[in-house]
């Protein structure tokens, strides 16, 4: 394929992506976007360029660069964000390849509104962030609370590798610790302002049903057992040891949220609706996780 400018490359990527009927879940909406994503971001260029920048002629060593990507894009399935090693999430950038999750929580919403009116933020000191992958909800919880302490555990050494590229990334070893651990198991005792969890919730049944683009993940971090809910449980039934008496628990679950209310159907959970999309996120406090 022979462009002669790179809004022509990216239009034909969009094109070719639009007949090949990808799924768009991990990042992006559409084929534009996917493609405007892929090209923008092996060719080292800003998102937000001047509009000129795209009437530039595009050189045969970078178009045949984006031919191998879109190559591994359509007839692999393999997310964009996989290809080009990045992904955005609450505004930040992060490192991402096949050994976490591509970032895409409608959490960092919640992060981003600094979890107003759910805490006081004079009081905010500790956050802990459960099954934290590329450490993308602990890194922008750093960001938006300048003086908290954020923990970020997960049990697999794999993401917690990336989790410790996207910390140096940016640069923060001094608030931002991990911990090697099943939950809670080797955590300190200690107590949390606000905990955070978007854990494996995919039931096996919901797994069969996913598109191509999910086999790419890792399986581990997405499907759980008990129609979803095994992590789940395991985090209602002890958070409440882990929160400060003011504090909160925050749990996405996704497409389970109908099995947990079946399940809990004493518990008040307060479930986020999203300006920006997502759904299957609640808030309980820790008066309420007493009660389970």
């Amino acid at each position: 394929m022979k462009t002669d400018s790179l809004r022509e490359l990216i239009e034909s990527t969009a094109q070719q992506f639009q007949q090949a009927e990808l799924y768009y879940g991990h990042g992006t909406e559409d084929a534009a976007a996917d493609a405007y994503y892929l090209v923008m971001c092996k060719l080292g260029l800003d998102f937000d360029c001047d509009e000129s920048e795209l009437e530039k002629p595009v050189s045969q060593q970078n178009v045949d660069k984006i031919n191998e990507l879109i190559h591994m894009r359509i007839h692999k399935r393999i997310p964009v964000a996989y290809l080009v090693k990045q992904a955005w999430f609450a505004g930040l950038e992060f490192y991402v390849d096949e050994r976490v999750l591509i970032p895409r929580s409608p959490i960092a919403e919640l992060i981003y509104e600094q979890f107003k009116p759910w805490v006081n933020l004079e009081q905010v000191r500790h956050i802990l962030d459960i099954g934290t992958g590329s450490a993308c909800i602990a890194i922008a919880c750093a960001y938006v609370f300048p003086e908290v302490k954020v923990h970020a555990v997960d049990i697999d050494q794999d993401a917690l590798d990336v989790a410790r590229k996207n910390i140096d990334l940016h640069e923060l070893n001094d608030r931002v610790t991990l911990f090697k651990t099943d939950l809670f198991n080797e955590l300190p005792r200690q107590q949390y302002d606000i905990i955070i969890s978007n854990p494996p919730y995919v039931s096996n049944d919901e797994m069969q049903t996913l598109p191509d683009e999910y086999r790419h993940e890792p399986k581990h971090a997405l499907e759980a057992k008990d129609d979803g809910l095994a992590l789940v449980n395991r985090i209602l039934k002890q958070a409440g040891d882990y929160l400060t008496d003011n504090g909160i628990l925050i749990v996405e679950v996704g497409n389970s949220m109908q099995i947990l209310i079946d399940k809990y159907p004493d518990i008040p959970f307060h479930w986020f609706e999203f300006e920006y999309g997502g759904d299957g996120v609640f808030l309980l406090t820790k008066l309420q996780l007493n009660r389970i």
